[in-house]
């Protein structure tokens, strides 16, 4: 049955399925996306999430040359951001930059650590059809 498209069920934001789910698809496309030039450590603190007792831990490291999105947390992360289940899933789902800003003037973003890193990182991921696609198949994963 080759060619066949698998349906994946959509799971929900930041939970242990999602994130496998997530890390498959940008394994699929690993060897068609520009290399990450800018190294950043993110622990992300999640609160208000709808499972897990309340609260999640995850990291972003670049530092490999690719996004890595896990689980846990960094020893010596760059930034520590801080937020709400719906503010996260706006900025790492929707990628809605516009709204980000919104969420992280009104109070729901909240990051310590170096500011200007995470800023200048925004601008310096690669972007193209494959990481594209990446974008739009975890939203279509997220529940």
């Amino acid at each position: 049955m080759a060619g066949m498209v698998v349906a994946t069920m959509p799971y929900p934001f930041l939970s242990e399925e999602w994130i496998a789910a997530a890390r498959d698809i940008r394994e699929k496309y690993a060897d068609e996306v520009p290399e990450v030039v800018a190294d950043l450590k993110i622990n992300q603190v999640v609160t208000d999430v709808p499972f897990d007792e309340g609260t999640v831990h995850s990291y972003l490291d670049t530092t490999s040359g690719s996004v890595e999105m896990e689980l846990g947390e960094l020893e010596d992360p760059d930034v520590t951001v801080t937020t709400d289940y719906e503010a996260a899933r706006v900025i790492f789902v929707d990628q809605d930059p516009a709204m980000a800003m919104q969420l992280f003037m009104g109070g729901r973003v909240k990051v310590q650590g170096d500011m200007m890193k995470l800023m200048a990182m925004q601008t310096s991921l690669p972007s193209n059809e494959a990481s594209e696609k990446i974008a739009q198949e975890i939203k279509d994963i997220t529940a």
